[in-house]
């Protein structure tokens, strides 16, 4: 197969990529693709329902959905930032140029960033609602709800755009592969020819920064909600808040979790393909059961979908 790259052997410098994708299963090409496939329809319409049902009912204009339809719509744009790319992966071989390769990074980075700042947002904002009820209103006010969600889209691009800043001055030589299915941080690093420690240093920092705070404050909010959810006597509404508490933590620890230890702790994964499979938690798996998790015993978002759907 004649590969449509520049590439450099030596000194040359490469000009495109090739991501390799999930190359050590090539046999398992089609049926991955069909199912990823159906796996990204169904993320991008379980989130579309879910901004459209917020957007079109009164019921629903509240802080909780506000963050909730913002959560969705994010999860759509970092989603397809990533799974085209994979998806052609699948069929042909995805090449992408050095420019492209760092757009990708920067969008799904951000985006990514961005969510672990909402998600400790979305936790804050259900504390709030549970330990203090009669103060909520305002405590969450409109003006406080919009800032923060400012703040965390804002946040994620910033911190982004310096790492990405530090990456463009870097010169890529040697082989023009990615072993991976998209341009991810260290696969990127390793190709690269000019000294990347300022951009792996600065990128060590934030990460930390970056999922630590959020996932410490978003642990933080769902103790304190597991101690009120204590003080209720025991029967069906004490068993539905934990067990709904129980999905969320599941769910945002998988996420929270799985870029840790890509980014904070690389060293750990031993395997390039066991890299790929985390990288699948957080960029589709995560994406996928968001939705369900977040709207799973909400009779409110049931009847707002039921009333759109059989809308003629």
């Amino acid at each position: 197969m004649i590969l449509m790259e520049i590439v450099s052997i030596g000194n040359q410098t490469i000009t495109e990529f090739v991501l390799l994708g999930f190359y050590d299963v090539a046999e398992l090409s089609l049926p991955f693709f069909i199912v990823f496939t159906l796996t990204y329809a169904s993320i991008i319409a379980g989130n579309m329902l879910i901004i459209v049902a917020v957007v079109s009912s009164e019921r629903l204009h509240t802080p909780m959905y506000f963050f909730l339809a913002n959560l969705s719509f994010l999860e759509i744009l970092y989603t397809s930032t990533v799974v085209p790319k994979m998806l052609e992966g699948f069929l042909q071989e995805a090449a992408i140029s050095v420019a492209g390769c760092l757009l990708q990074f920067f969008i799904f980075g951000s985006l990514a960033t961005a969510e672990c700042f909402l998600l400790a947002v979305m936790a804050y904002d259900r504390y709030l609602a549970i330990c203090y009820p009669l103060r909520y209103p305002l405590l969450m006010g409109p003006k406080w709800c919009l800032g923060l969600v400012v703040i965390a889209w804002l946040s994620g691009f910033m911190v982004d755009g310096l790492v990405v800043a530090l990456m463009a001055q870097l010169r890529f030589c040697g082989l023009n592969h990615i072993d991976h299915f998209y341009c991810d941080f260290m696969p990127l690093m390793s190709l690269a020819c000019s000294d990347p420690s300022a951009a792996q240093m600065t990128t060590f920092i934030l990460s930390v920064v970056c999922l630590t705070v959020p996932f410490g404050l978003t642990l933080t909010s769902y103790a304190r909600i597991v101690l009120a959810v204590l003080r209720v006597p025991a029967g069906a509404s004490r068993r539905k808040a934990f067990s709904t508490c129980s999905f969320h933590l599941a769910v945002v620890s998988t996420f929270y979790g799985t870029l840790m230890v890509l980014y904070i702790a690389p060293s750990a994964v031993h395997s390039q393909l066991l890299s790929k499979v985390f990288a699948l938690l957080y960029t589709v798996v995560t994406p996928l059961f968001n939705p369900v998790i977040y709207t799973l015993r909400n009779k409110e978002v049931h009847q707002a979908l039921r009333r759109l759907l059989c809308i003629k």
